[in-house]
């Protein structure tokens, strides 16, 4: 009994509304839409973003509904057209009962802004390509190269790792793809920490923080020109041939690999080589004679 109470209390609740809504849009369907009759919310969400701006909105607004009447807006065909603007994730249009056009936007928030191939465009957290604006600029990680689409969830979690992580957040501020490899590029220094893939991306972090805070920090960082963390359980690190202070250590690292057991038998072979190809090349020349 009680549920067939509650059941009719429901549609009596539905046919008021829909009663209220007709007899609202019966009312005011002859009334102009002016500007204060508008309302636009662009900021539905929790991180701001400016690539939409109001007046735009409106424009849509006027042109969809020339005759500028609340009883003839198509609010379906301008959801539709609102929602093909590249920036907006969602959009939703609704009418108050008093006659008020509502229009709340959700904007798409970009992750991190792509270059690839000469061109740029940002991209959202659900891997949606989108271009840039001329009046506005998003603030978010800066990435180059060949970044495929099937790519962007890992992209993705690699940025949101390095934003959550304050030593990581400080000390990125970009991220190239050159080939297959990853790399970091640093706020210190002349170098670039290699990543390699995309996978073990935060025990990669973990090792490159830990190298930092024992050696890097107290050091000059122009000494290094890449810090490697692409391997397992080992970062390699490549001097920078133009620092003056690697000078001695370059000189005697070429002395030793000269004098490495490797090196000299190759060197051995080339020499063998070249003698065995003079000493045919003159039995060739005496034979001629």
């Amino acid at each position: 009994m009680k549920n067939k109470w509650r059941i009719l209390k429901i549609l009596v609740t539905v046919i008021l509304l829909g009663f209220l809504l007709s007899f609202s849009l019966k009312r005011f369907s002859n009334k102009k839409i002016t500007e204060d009759s508008v309302a636009v919310n662009l900021n539905i969400g929790t991180t701001p973003v400016y690539f939409v701006d109001e007046k735009v909105i409106k424009t849509i607004v006027n042109k969809e509904n020339p005759s500028h009447r609340v009883g003839d807006i198509n609010i379906p065909e301008l959801e539709k057209k609102l929602n093909a603007i590249p920036a907006v994730d969602s959009a939703n249009v609704y009418l108050n009962l008093n006659g008020k056009l509502n229009l709340d936007i959700t904007q798409r928030v970009p992750v991190f802004r792509l270059t690839r191939k000469g061109e740029t465009f940002y991209v959202d957290q659900r891997g949606i390509e989108f271009p840039v604006s001329k009046n506005y600029s998003h603030p978010c990680m800066l990435i180059k190269g060949n970044v495929q689409k099937e790519e962007y969830p890992k992209v993705i979690d690699l940025v949101h790792t390095i934003e959550k992580e304050p030593f990581s957040n400080k000390y990125f501020i970009g991220i190239v793809k050159d080939g297959n490899n990853y790399n970091l590029l640093t706020t210190e220094g002349l170098y670039k920490v290699e990543l390699g893939d995309l996978n073990n991306i935060d025990f990669k972090l973990k090792g490159f923080k830990a190298f930092v805070e024992k050696f890097v920090q107290y050091q000059d960082p122009a000494k290094y020109s890449k810090i490697s963390i692409k391997y397992d359980n080992q970062i390699v690190t490549t001097l920078n041939p133009h620092y003056a202070g690697n000078d001695s250590i370059l000189t005697a690292s070429s002395k030793e690999l000269e004098n490495a057991p490797s090196i000299k038998r190759q060197r051995a072979i080339a020499e063998a080589t070249q003698r065995s190809r003079e000493e045919k090349k003159e039995n060739t020349q005496k034979k001629s004679n």
